[in-house]
């Protein structure tokens, strides 16, 4: 029984997931990142604002938006190792459920619709940043963000990668 359950995570396995987690989590965090930005764009926020957010649920409002160049780099930082995990959740999730992998496009919509309430409403709360208020158009352009620019990417570059 143990040699089946080293066959079944060898090196060339390893180095596989490892492969699909960085490329997922490079193209979902500057594709969500640039939503976001271009997003705020629209609303007149600059980009460092976004970052600076993003840095705020960790170390504080006062502190990020006062922290200059460092606290965007450290939320350009954040922003990507949420990405990351987003596709480690997603290729441990496949691996469980493969029919995830079998479709991709709609799975991958429906688990951005699923890390974009998990984000909203779990964690967020329970981070520091400031209190948005809540916008019906907000919300709905914030799902169609994390559909076709978090979860669809992730779930299309897992399968891809699984084929491999």
């Amino acid at each position: 029984m143990f040699a089946d359950q080293v066959e079944e995570t060898s090196l060339p396995n390893v180095a596989r997931a490892l492969q699909t987690i960085i490329y997922g989590g490079v193209c979902v965090g500057i594709l969500d990142g640039l939503a976001a930005t271009i997003h705020a764009a629209i609303k007149g926020v600059s980009p460092d604002r976004v970052f600076h957010y993003i840095a705020s649920g960790l170390i504080g409002r006062d502190a990020s938006y006062n922290g200059g160049a460092a606290t965007v780099v450290l939320g350009i930082l954040l922003h990507f190792v949420i990405a990351f995990g987003v596709v480690v959740v997603f290729l441990l999730l496949s691996r469980s459920f493969p029919v995830l992998l079998r479709r991709a496009q709609l799975s991958g919509m429906v688990y951005g619709i699923a890390v974009y309430f998990a984000m909203a409403y779990l964690i967020v709360p329970l981070s520091a940043v400031p209190k948005i208020p809540f916008s019906f158009s907000g919300l709905i352009t914030s799902i169609v963000i994390h559909m076709f620019c978090v979860g669809l990417p992730a779930a299309l570059i897992v399968r891809s990668m699984s084929r491999k």
